[in-house]
């Protein structure tokens, strides 16, 4: 039987800053789904990497007298450098907005939406937020500023741009929603974008004249303009997959229109670029829709936005220093909601830390694995295969990651509570035999455990199973911190 084909991709974040827990979280959700298929036997698309041009991009370089292309390199290896940080998966391929071939595949896209009818040219005036890069209605705004990022003025943009035919897709994006009733995730995010789209669509801006932004893809027959920032940005999610010259790639691993195989994560403030801008540029371009658009709410920090003025920004790469990638995808995998807003403070992580991972998981390993290295002769026979639980499989597919590692940790909970009860350390001296048995039983059971923290927690997956199989208790792995 032929390997189903799973891809799945993240945003790409702006080059403007460095990394931040909230993509973090993103692309460790992500990071689980890739590996957790790749367990399953998939084969595996996952695609991440960088957006880099915008108006936000080019002042932050003119601002630190750059090279916007120089400045936008330094960023872009900051990002890269989280595959290893957080440990993700190996053949992940990331993108960069610059590369040639992108910029290519974004003016192809461009010239199928121009044949279709879908692209024209306009004066127009409009409120613009340079944080969102995206334009804002009245209704959008609170005191007139944009609610996500209210410490920058929202600008009045009054040019000849083109346009995109928003307008001409809200029906056929309503019939895909009635259709497909899992295509956003979860239900109340896909309420509210189809109760946007249902209100009406406004045509969008996909340019900006070059003499005023002039870092961006070049728009096809009109050396006046560039792509406007989303426009360009969001063909990246086909480009990485060589589009539109690698024919077979793009079907293989997006699939088809009558079967569609694209996953995107994303957070909440993209779920109408993700979920309706993207899916009417795909079919005007003729091409099939996403397969399914999973939406994640905001980390914020002693219940307050991040923010660097607040001084609460959480750096995911001092936390990985100090305690680990396992430790931090754990607590973005179980502690952190994969929907909601949810509340990020070093008080909870090392809460999380000492009672979950020192003195559960770790502990529990080094009890069964002194037990086993001391009194068998030699380590437990490899098990043929892990059968996972119907409920496990359910809550990773459907993103519920915290209930997935309910699961595991009920586990390990019972297997400590049998260490308990059965007093293995008692048992090998009145009756070794017994004894051996029970521990050889302990140790599969662990051997069971370590499977399926493979998708959340891969190295630590990696030392369980080697410690196993060896028969010898493995080092700390998770030191308490006080």
């Amino acid at each position: 039987m032929a390997a189903k084909k799973f891809y799945i991709t993240t945003t790409l974040p702006y080059v403007n800053d460095d990394p931040h827990i909230g993509f973090a979280l993103e692309i460790v959700q992500a990071d689980i789904q890739a590996r957790y298929h790749a367990l399953m036997g998939d084969e595996v698309f996952f695609n991440t990497g960088t957006d880099e041009h915008g108006l936000k991009i080019y002042r932050k370089a003119t601002e630190q007298g750059k090279d916007t292309q120089k400045y936008t390199d330094e960023y872009a290896e900051k990002f890269r450098a989280l595959k290893d940080k957080l440990n993700l998966y190996p053949e992940l391929h990331f993108i960069r907005t610059t590369d040639e071939h992108h910029k290519l595949a974004a003016q192809k896209f461009w010239n199928l939406c121009l044949e279709a009818g879908d692209i024209y040219k306009k004066n127009y005036e409009v409120k613009y937020c340079v944080g969102c890069e995206l334009e804002k209605t009245e209704s959008e705004l609170v005191d007139g500023k944009c609610p996500i990022h209210p410490n920058l003025s929202v600008e009045l943009i009054n040019e000849e741009n083109y346009f995109f035919r928003w307008s001409k897709y809200q029906k056929l994006l309503l019939e895909m929603y009635e259709k497909r009733p899992d295509f956003v995730m979860p239900d109340f995010r896909f309420n509210e974008i189809k109760a946007f789209v249902e209100r009406g669509l406004q045509d969008f801006s996909i340019s900006r004249q070059k003499e005023k932004m002039p870092w961006g893809v070049s728009v096809p027959g009109d050396d006046k303009h560039v792509m406007y920032v989303w426009f360009d940005a969001l063909v990246n999610y086909i480009s990485t997959l060589g589009w539109p010259e690698d024919e077979k790639a793009f079907e293989k691993f997006w699939g088809t229109v009558k079967k569609p195989n694209a996953i995107q994560v994303a957070g909440k403030d993209n779920l109408r670029q993700q979920s309706a801008m993207w899916q009417a540029m795909l079919m005007s371009a003729g091409l099939p829709t996403s397969k399914q658009i999973v939406i994640h709410g905001f980390i914020t920090s002693g219940g307050q936005k991040m923010s660097k003025s607040l001084g609460n920004v959480i750096n995911p790469y001092s936390i990985v220093d100090e305690y680990g990638a396992d430790a931090l995808r754990y607590f973005l995998a179980r502690h952190i909601s994969p929907f909601e807003d949810s509340d990020f403070t070093m008080a909870r992580f090392k809460e999380a830390y000492n009672a979950d991972l020192a003195n559960g998981l770790g502990n529990l390993t080094a009890r069964i694995m002194t037990l086993a290295e001391t009194n068998l002769e030699a380590p437990i026979k490899k098990p043929k295969e892990t059968k996972f639980s119907k409920e496990w499989i359910s809550a990773i597919e459907s993103f519920q990651f915290n209930r997935a590692l309910e699961i595991v940790w009920s586990k390990i909970q019972k297997l400590d509570q049998k260490i308990n009860e059965t007093a293995p350390f008692k048992l090998i001296k009145s009756d070794p035999k017994a004894g051996r048995k029970l521990i050889a039983q302990l140790a599969t059971e662990l051997y069971y455990i370590a499977r399926m923290l493979n998708p959340f927690m891969p190295e630590t997956n990696k030392v369980i199973l080697e410690a196993i199989l060896a028969n010898k208790k493995p080092v700390n792995m998770f030191p308490r911190k006080e």
